[in-house]
């Protein structure tokens, strides 16, 4: 029996539909302006929103995410969409869209992150000067491809136009390749640099981050910091009770059990409810 090939698109999965509309949205309001004869307010309004490194080292942090919301023509939207779609919803699938859309924002402010570094460090080998303006999502996309190949590497993929199938894993890797000689080699108008620097924060992304994300350990952090804050603060007080107490010439144990607990003087002999351990706190 021969066997058959079937062809199937990914879904359009809720945070993919989201960044596409941003992205398509703001880049059709530039291309209405300019219809219109305002091609000047165009540049006034979208201009300060792409990533120049000394912008950023002067204060204008906002880039490191609006940059990946700008596009420089209707191809490089499109093909940046393209994967997207394609590979970015595998990830949503299996993640969720909460964590997803973290990911894809991690993977932009990380791409922008290495680019103002790379351009005020090796930018004279790497031909980028701190002034040169980076636009585009492809930092988040190239996160998207280190991501989709740590955990589905084996999973194989069609590359338009080749005739052939190939794993992720090694798709990653000819990217990966062949970012790192555009950044050394003359430079042109591909942001390579942006495309390094997405698939070093892709890696560290599901590395090493818990898998409800950065904003659930965030929030995690911060209740147990409260909490913390709050018991530290009922022991002080404690002891200046205690301490309180002394200088009165009263026995505090009449106020606090063995476990630092305040209790009536009138339950003094009960200690704790009659438990062998401390209450919590």
């Amino acid at each position: 029996m021969a066997r058959s090939v079937t062809l199937s698109f990914p879904p359009f999965t809720r945070s993919i539909k989201t960044l596409i509309a941003i992205n398509a949205g703001i880049y059709l309001f530039g291309l209405v302006l300019v219809a219109v004869g305002q091609g000047n307010l165009a540049n006034i309004i979208l201009s300060p929103l792409a990533l120049r490194a000394t912008n950023v080292v002067h204060g204008h942090i906002y880039q490191l995410l609006t940059y990946g919301f700008l596009h420089a023509g209707f191809f490089h939207l499109f093909f940046n969409m393209l994967m997207l779609w394609m590979f970015g919803s595998m990830l949503e699938v299996s993640w969720g869209s909460r964590r997803f859309l973290e990911f894809f924002l991690f993977g932009v402010v990380g791409a922008g992150l290495g680019t103002v570094a790379l351009a005020y460090t090796v930018g004279s080998i790497i031909h980028l000067s701190p002034s040169i303006p980076t636009v585009g999502a492809s930092g988040g996309i190239y996160a998207i491809f280190m991501a989709a190949a740590m955990l589905f590497g084996d999973q194989e993929v069609f590359m338009f136009p080749f005739p052939f199938a190939i794993r992720l894993k090694y798709l990653v890797g000819i990217l990966a390749f062949i970012a790192l000689v555009g950044a050394l080699g003359d430079r042109g108008d591909t942001a390579n640099v942006a495309h390094l620097s997405g698939l070093l924060f892709g890696y560290l992304y599901v590395k090493f981050v818990p898998a409800r994300g950065l904003l659930f350990s965030f929030s995690e952090a911060s209740y147990g910091f409260t909490n913390r804050y709050h018991r530290w603060k009922r022991r002080r007080a404690g002891k200046k009770f205690q301490v309180y107490m002394r200088k009165h010439n009263q026995d505090s144990s009449d106020y606090f059990d063995e476990h630092g607990n305040f209790r009536p003087p009138e339950d003094k002999d009960k200690k704790n409810g009659g438990s062998t351990g401390g209450w919590v706190n």
